[in-house]
């Protein structure tokens, strides 16, 4: 058993922070109670079937608060990076310069490079250990929603927590805290410097990982009813109308034109005319809709977990750099 034992700088790192680990933890485990719990209590109220889709109860309680905690799960899959840049940034690392408890351990026959990497190592693992349980609760909980829009594959929380990049991002935390750590020495200001840089890194996917790749069209004849539905299960993405060549038209030239006719608010058959008559007036024929099939789920899951990896790389070697130049 002592050879499976951890020794050195890794084993000292695991007895600073033996604590928040358990906390973690305990949180992980209260997390899964709770979801199955209200998975057996939603079960207890029968889900009707209304046109093909499981429909809930509004009395079904269990079920509600179900779909409220399965909120913050997802919430927590999107913000664990920047809650472990946080904590290397500053805790595991500023602080240590800051209380110059570092050179103890440079004393101890344990190189700069070593004493980092050991840090860097424990938290990558339990970094990875955490989001597998965000990850496993939120699988475990989704379960048992059978209706709703935000928990589409297409959604943040439901892209973060049912892929890859979530791994991708709580690397490139764990990267990105120890250089920051390196560069900022104080332990609150490199907290808020690692988890600001990884929340912007979050929220600049988050707005345009959809445009990584190109979007399909679908498209239809020009009717009263505007709403038509692309095959299979889809994200949407855009909609109008287009010329007979194909070219998408300005809507909003149309709705200046219609509001302007008199007695158009009070006659819907009027508004209606009055568009049609534009439409014809501008050659429009058919109408469109802009969509990410299925399909592209996975594809822009790697190669967005690509982009992250190789930034997480570039902070690594960084912080090794920075080391380096301060200790050689």
């Amino acid at each position: 058993m002592s050879s499976l034992a951890l020794r050195g700088p890794a084993w000292v790192t695991i007895r600073q922070y033996r604590r928040t680990l358990w906390l973690a933890g305990a949180l992980a485990v209260l997390a899964l109670a709770v979801v199955g719990g209200l998975r057996i209590w939603a079960a207890q109220e029968p889900m009707p079937v209304q046109g093909g889709v499981w429909v809930s109860s509004p009395d079904n309680d269990g079920y509600l608060k179900l779909r409220v905690i399965m909120e913050y799960v997802s919430f927590a899959a999107i913000a664990l990076p920047g809650v472990v840049a946080a904590v290397v940034a500053g805790p595991m690392v500023a602080r240590e310069y800051e209380s110059g408890t570092y050179q103890l351990s440079l004393t101890q026959s344990v190189s700069p490079a070593d004493w980092l990497r050991s840090k860097l190592t424990v938290a990558t693992g339990v970094a990875v250990l955490a989001m597998l349980a965000v990850m496993g609760v939120f699988w475990f909980g989704r379960a048992g929603i059978r209706d709703g829009w935000d928990y589409h594959w297409g959604q943040s929380g439901t892209y973060t927590a049912t892929g890859v990049t979530a791994f991708a991002y709580v690397l490139a935390a764990v990267a990105v805290g120890a250089l920051v750590g390196q560069l900022v020495h104080r332990t609150l200001l490199a907290m808020a410097a690692a988890g600001l840089v990884v929340g912007a890194l979050s929220t600049a996917f988050n707005a345009y990982r959809w445009s990584i790749l190109p979007t399909e069209r679908a498209s239809g004849p020009l009717v009263a009813d505007s709403s038509f539905t692309p095959p299979g299960d889809h994200l949407y993405m855009d909609s109008g109308v287009l010329t007979s060549s194909g070219t998408p038209f300005d809507q909003s030239i149309c709705w200046r034109q219609v509001n302007s006719v008199p007695g158009v608010d009070a006659d819907p058959g009027l508004w209606e005319k009055a568009q049609n008559q534009c439409y014809a007036e501008h050659d429009v024929t058919r109408q469109f809709l802009d969509y990410h099939p299925s399909s592209h789920f996975w594809p822009t899951q790697l190669i967005e977990s690509g982009i992250v990896l190789a930034l997480a790389a570039l902070a690594l070697f960084a912080a090794f750099r920075v080391l380096r130049a301060r200790h050689p």
